[in-house]
């Protein structure tokens, strides 16, 4: 058996690994593009399709552990070469609204749509379910991230098994539940992949889900309206400002498409009451409605720095007091730190294009160190952890594990017994 991380071994995002058997099956975990250089994106030679066709070359499947771009960008050249790909049931739908969504924008249009014929393509996997090519068995575990479908591989090859974490975390509202996941369910794993983002970040209290849930009630009393910049797709982020406009009371206002997203979680994820976003209004049916919630008992406003937005936020204008408004940044800071090579301009002059008062309010979607070493500890692999999606300087070495643990982490390409592993 061959492992090769084609990418991903000293970058966060754009991770690449490949599987292939003895008998030359083939499949590849995950296929996305890196992240954006600030508002450009990177000019990494595997950014263009015709590039990744080596890759690609023999290649029987690609499973993606979520749908977040830097996992998944290339479906549609992948599509077009006949290569089965797999994806979670919920993941997969929250893709086909997104990309409806984008055939609305003329200039997004033809790549929306050859995307879009690509995703309804996509076999969806289940939960436990055992998925075969060839002699590859590729068995998913939900986890919990701040994408909302993502799920880890255990990846039976060769005799060997290997544990493909993904993106994960602990302190989302399910994520204590990774820790029953590896004592029930994951066993006698060879050679551990996993995420390693937070590695440089020694922080000593990662603020949970809750947390966050807790701290926007407190800021929401200090202001009658509050517009929230977030992902509108990350289930547990819309959650937090949910519970935390019932709390308060206050409608939950969200565009039409925000509006679909939500009734696609809540469809799939009914049975956690954390995800019932009894507050969502869509703003194109409550209209009307609006300019009165915000003279009586204020709203929460999910927004995106778009021009769309900007023509909302400038119709609502006449009714707020920007003294008592305030606009929650529930995103990486590095998107709006000048100082940083992930700045983005559009988003910054979008967030200070009005007179209300900024409070960043955010948590990380990956994991803490004490999770990747709780993982590690855990999973205890026979042969080798390999550290993917992580910052180039950060050393896995340094988290919190027995010697024998740090003995096994690699980051150059090994063979060991009969497991190849090629790092590029």
């Amino acid at each position: 058996m061959t492992i090769t991380i084609h990418r991903g071994i000293n970058q966060i995002g754009g991770c690449i690994t490949e599987i292939a058997s003895a008998s030359g099956h083939r499949i590849l975990i995950d296929l996305g593009h890196n992240l954006p250089e600030g508002d450009q994106q990177s000019n990494d030679p595997l950014e263009k399709a015709e590039n990744i066709d080596p890759i690609l070359e023999g290649v029987e499947a690609v499973f993606y552990t979520h749908s977040h771009g830097d996992h998944i960008g290339f479906e549609a050249h992948v599509a077009e070469k006949g290569i089965k790909q797999y994806i979670g049931v919920l993941a997969k739908e929250v893709m086909i609204a997104h990309r409806e969504h984008m055939t609305h924008a003329p200039a997004l249009k033809e790549e929306a749509e050859r995307s879009l014929a690509a995703i309804n393509k996509f076999i969806p996997y289940h939960i436990t379910k055992s998925v075969s090519i060839g002699d590859i068995r590729v068995t998913p575990y939900k986890v919990n991230h701040s994408a909302c479908d993502a799920y880890m591989f255990v990846i039976d090859c060769d005799g060997r098994r290997i544990l493909h974490t993904g993106d994960f975390r602990t302190h989302g509202y399910l994520g204590d539940r990774l820790e029953l996941v590896l004592k029930n369910y994951i066993r006698n794993i060879d050679v551990l992949i996993t995420e390693g983002t937070m590695l440089s970040q020694n922080r000593s209290v990662m603020r949970t889900e809750k947390m966050l849930m807790e701290e926007a009630v407190q800021i929401m009393r200090q202001y009658d309206n509050v517009f929230v910049l977030c992902s509108s797709q990350d289930a547990d982020r819309l959650a937090s400002f949910n519970i935390a406009s019932c709390r308060l009371r206050r409608p939950m206002v969200v565009d039409g498409y925000q509006h679909r997203i939500l009734r696609i979680m809540e469809q799939h994820m009914s049975r956690y009451q954390c995800y019932h976003y009894e507050q969502k209004r869509n703003y194109y049916d409550e209209k009307e409605n609006v300019p009165k919630w915000i003279a009586n008992r204020g709203i929460t406003m999910m927004i995106r720095a778009t021009d769309t937005f900007s023509r909302i936020i400038n119709s609502l204008k006449p009714y707020l007091d920007f003294d008592h408004t305030c606009l929650i940044y529930s995103m990486f800071e590095g998107y709006i730190d000048e100082n940083r090579n992930t700045f983005q301009h559009g988003l910054y002059d979008f967030i200070h294009s009005y007179n209300w008062h900024i409070e960043n309010l955010h948590t990380s979607g990956h994991a803490s160190r004490e999770a990747l070493a709780m993982v590690c500890n855990k999973v205890n692999p026979r042969l080798a952890i390999i550290p993917i999606h992580r910052e180039a300087q950060s050393d896995f070495r340094s988290l919190d594990l027995p010697q024998e643990s740090k003995d096994k982490v690699h980051t150059e390409s090994i063979t060991l017994e009969d497991v190849e592993i090629v790092i590029k």
